[in-house]
C-alpha cells in the first residue's frame, strides 16, 4: 500500500507541477518525429527550410552586416552550390566534406549545398590550430574541405600536408594565388539555381548522420561527435518548446561552427520560419544597439556574454528593447539577477546538453541558478542518475560489489544518462575507442550501459537541477572546452619544458576556469617567457592558453599514477599563498612574466584584461 500511494503522490505532483504541458509539447514532438521514421517520411531540417523557402520566400532569413537574405535567396544560392559541388568539385552522395568558415550567409549556403547533394558536412572550428586541423581531417574521414575567403591564409603551414593527403581545398573566392587551391564564387556565378535531385538528399533514418562537430574533451585532440538527423531537429525545436514563434527575430552572435549557433540557432529559425541577425562575432558594444536596430526579440547566449553586456557602461537605454528571451547556457547566479535588474525581465531558458549527449534539461521555469526541473514522468521517460564522486581520487564512489552509488536529494553528484534504444549515445565519428571512453557500464547492474556527462550536478527537493562543477580533465574558459591534454602535449614540445600539468583555476567575477600550467624545467634549461609565449601564441588556441604558469621541483602524482590536479585547482594562482614561482601571460611585453602581487590585485579586482 505504501508503494502504491507514493507512486500516486509522485504522479499527482508531477500533473499538478506546471511542468506537465511543457513536458508533454515535448514528448508530443518527439513522438512526431519517431512515427515520421517509421513511415519513411523524415522531414530533415533541410526538407523544413526548403519547405519554407516555398511558403515564405521573400521573408529575410538572415540579416548580415546591412544585407537581408530572404529564404529564396539562401535556397537558390544554395542551389547553385550544389550544382557546383556535384559538377566542378566532383562530389557524390556519402561524402564527408569539412567546413572552415566564419559566420556569414555563405556558410549557410556552402552547408545546405552539400546537404542537398546527400554529404554530411563535418564544422571545423575556426580558432584550431596545424595538428589539431589535420587530426580533424582524419577521424572524419573528410577528402574535401571548404574554406572561407577569410581563413584562406590561416592554412598555410597546412596545405602541403592536406594535399599529401590528397585533400582538395575550394575557397569561397574567385582569385587564388595559389593553383592547388580552387576558386567556387566564381564557378558559383555561371551555375544553375535549379534544384539538384531530390533523392540525393533523401533518408530514411532518423539515425544517419548529418553532421560532425569537434568538441574537446579529456582525451586531448579535438573529437568529432556524430549528429545525426534526429538530434539536429531535436535542438531545432529548442526555441519552439520555449514559446517562440515566427513573429520573433533570433540574434545570433555565436560561432556557427558550435551546436549551440548552428542546431539550435538556425535550425531554430528555420523551424518557426522567423529571422536571425547573423553577427561574425560578439559585439558587447554594438549589441543593445543592434537588437535595437533589428527589434530583436530572442537572443542566444552563453554565462560570459551576458556577463560582459553587464560590465558594459551603463545608460538611459539599458531597458529600451523589445528582447523578450534569452536562450543558452551557463549563466551564473549573481549574473543572472544583475541582467533581470538592468535590462529588464527577459525570460532567460537556460538548456542543459552537450553537442554529443544523449540528455538535456531545459529550464523553462526561469528558476535562477537552475538548467532545468525534474519530475515524476521526465524520470520515466529520460533515465538519469546522479552518483558519489571522489574529487580527490577523481573517480566514482562504489560499493563493495563494485556498483555506483546514488547521492541522496540536494547532494552534489556525477550526472549519468543511461543508453538505450530510446536516448542513444551516437559517439564519435573514426574512434570506437573515444566512445567507449564515454560510457560506464555496470554502473548499478551488469550489463547496463550510461554516458558519463563529466559534470557535478545537484537535485533539490523540488526537482530543480543545478550545474556545480566539471570533473577530470576538462574545463569552460571564454565559453568554450579546454582540454587539458592537448595543451599539456602542446606545451611539452618546448625544449626546455619537461613536464607538464594542466588545470583551471577559478578567477573572481569571471565564468568558468583559466588555463594555468605547472611545469618543471628541464635539467640544464632556465625558463624562456617570451619563448613559451610565441609557441603558446603559434600553436594554442586564445581560449586554451594557458593565463598563469607555476613551476615546481616535483609533479604531484595520484596512488594510480596519474598527475594531481585537485590541490593545484584548489590552491589557485596567489603569489602570497604560493612558494612555487608564477608566471602571468602579457600580451603588451610578449612574454609570461612574474605574478606580483601588484599584478593579482589588479586581476582580482577585475582591471586587468584577461
Amino acid at each position: 500500500m505504501t508503494l502504491s500511494l507514493g507512486w500516486l503522490w509522485a504522479l499527482a505532483a508531477g500533473l499538478f507541477s506546471g511542468d506537465v504541458l511543457f513536458l508533454l509539447k515535448v514528448v508530443r514532438y518527439g513522438v512526431g518525429l519517431e512515427l515520421s521514421a517509421l513511415t519513411s517520411s523524415v522531414c530533415t531540417v533541410l526538407e523544413r527550410f526548403i519547405q519554407q523557402a516555398q511558403r515564405i520566400p521573400d521573408k529575410p532569413f538572415v540579416i548580415f552586416e546591412g544585407g537581408v537574405h530572404t529564404y529564396r535567396d539562401i535556397e537558390l544560392r544554395s542551389n547553385r552550390l550544389a550544382n557546383v559541388f556535384l559538377q566542378s568539385v566532383g562530389l557524390k552522395k556519402g561524402d564527408c566534406i569539412a567546413l572552415l568558415m566564419s559566420n556569414e550567409p555563405d556558410f549557410l549556403c556552402a552547408w545546405f549545398g552539400l546537404a542537398k547533394v546527400g554529404c554530411s558536412v563535418a564544422f571545423l572550428n575556426t580558432n584550431i590550430r596545424s595538428r589539431s586541423l589535420l587530426h580533424c581531417f582524419s577521424c572524419c574521414g573528410a577528402k574535401t574541405l571548404v574554406v572561407g575567403s577569410d581563413l584562406v591564409a590561416s592554412l598555410d603551414s597546412i596545405l602541403p600536408s592536406l594535399l599529401e593527403d590528397n585533400i582538395q581545398v575550394w575557397a569561397m573566392t574567385s582569385h587564388s594565388e595559389n593553383p592547388q587551391v580552387h576558386t567556387l564564387l566564381d564557378k558559383i556565378a555561371g551555375a544553375s539555381d535549379q534544384p539538384v535531385p531530390a533523392e540525393l538528399r533523401a533518408t530514411t533514418s532518423l539515425k544517419s548522420p548529418t553532421l560532425y562537430i569537434f568538441t574537446s574533451g579529456t582525451t586531448g585532440l579535438p573529437k568529432a561527435a556524430v549528429i545525426t538527423h534526429l538530434q539536429s531537429l531535436k535542438a531545432a525545436a529548442g526555441f519552439w518548446a520555449f514559446g517562440a514563434t515566427q513573429e520573433d527575430v533570433v540574434y545570433i552572435c555565436l560561432p556557427l561552427y558550435h551546436s549551440a549557433a548552428s542546431l539550435i540557432g538556425i535550425g531554430g529559425t528555420i523551424k518557426l520560419g522567423a529571422t536571425c541577425i547573423l553577427k561574425k562575432k560578439f559585439s558587447a558594444s554594438q549589441f543593445w544597439k543592434d537588437c535595437r536596430k533589428h527589434d530583436v526579440t530572442v537572443f542566444q547566449y552563453i554565462g560570459e556574454l551576458c556577463r560582459y553586456l553587464c560590465n558594459q557602461p551603463k545608460t538611459d537605454e539599458d531597458k529600451v528593447h523589445k528582447v523578450r528571451m534569452g536562450v543558452g547556457n551557463g549563466l551564473r547566479q549573481d549574473v543572472w539577477r544583475e541582467f533581470h535588474s538592468r535590462f529588464g525581465n527577459v525570460q532567460m531558458c537556460e538548456v542543459y546538453g552537450s553537442t554529443e549527449g544523449n540528455l538535456c534539461f531545459m529550464n523553462h521555469v526561469g528558476k535562477i541558478g537552475t538548467v532545468g526541473r525534474s519530475n515524476f514522468f521526465y524520470r520515466l521517460l529520460f533515465k538519469y542518475d546522479l552518483i558519489k564522486y571522489d574529487m580527490v581520487k577523481d573517480e566514482p564512489v562504489t560499493d563493495q560489489n563494485g556498483f555506483c552509488q546514488r547521492v541522496e536529494r540536494g547532494e552534489t553528484g556525477l550526472l549519468l544518462s543511461k543508453v538505450s534504444s530510446t536516448s542513444p549515445f551516437f559517439g564519435y565519428a573514426g574512434s570506437k575507442q573515444l566512445t567507449e571512453k564515454k560510457l560506464m557500464r555496470n554502473v548499478f547492474v551488469k550489463g547496463d550501459a550510461y554516458f558519463n556527462t563529466g559534470d557535478l550536478m545537484a537535485e533539490d527537493q523540488e526537482g530543480f537541477i543545478c550545474f556545480r562543477d566539471r570533473v577530470g580533465d576538462t574545463f569552460r574558459w571564454k565559453g568554450e572546452n579546454v582540454a587539458t591534454t592537448e595543451v599539456t602535449e602542446t606545451l611539452g614540445l618546448v625544449d626546455f619544458i619537461q613536464e607538464v600539468n594542466v588545470y583551471g583555476v577559478e578567477i573572481q567575477g569571471h565564468e568558468g576556469r583559466a588555463g594555468m600550467a605547472a611545469m618543471i624545467v628541464r635539467p640544464g634549461h632556465t625558463f624562456d617567457g617570451k619563448k613559451l609565449f610565441e609557441h603558446v601564441m603559434r600553436e594554442i588556441p586564445p581560449y586554451a592558453r594557458p593565463l598563469f604558469i607555476r613551476l615546481q621541483e616535483v609533479m604531484e602524482m595520484t596512488s594510480t599514477f596519474k598527475q594531481q590536479k585537485f590541490q593545484l585547482v584548489r590552491s589557485g594562482f596567489n603569489p602570497a599563498t604560493i612558494s612555487d614561482l608564477l608566471y602571468v601571460l602579457d600580451y603588451p611585453q610578449e612574454s609570461y612574466i612574474p605574478l606580483t602581487d601588484s599584478i593579482y590585485q589588479s586581476i582580482i579586482a577585475g582591471e586587468r584584461k584577461l
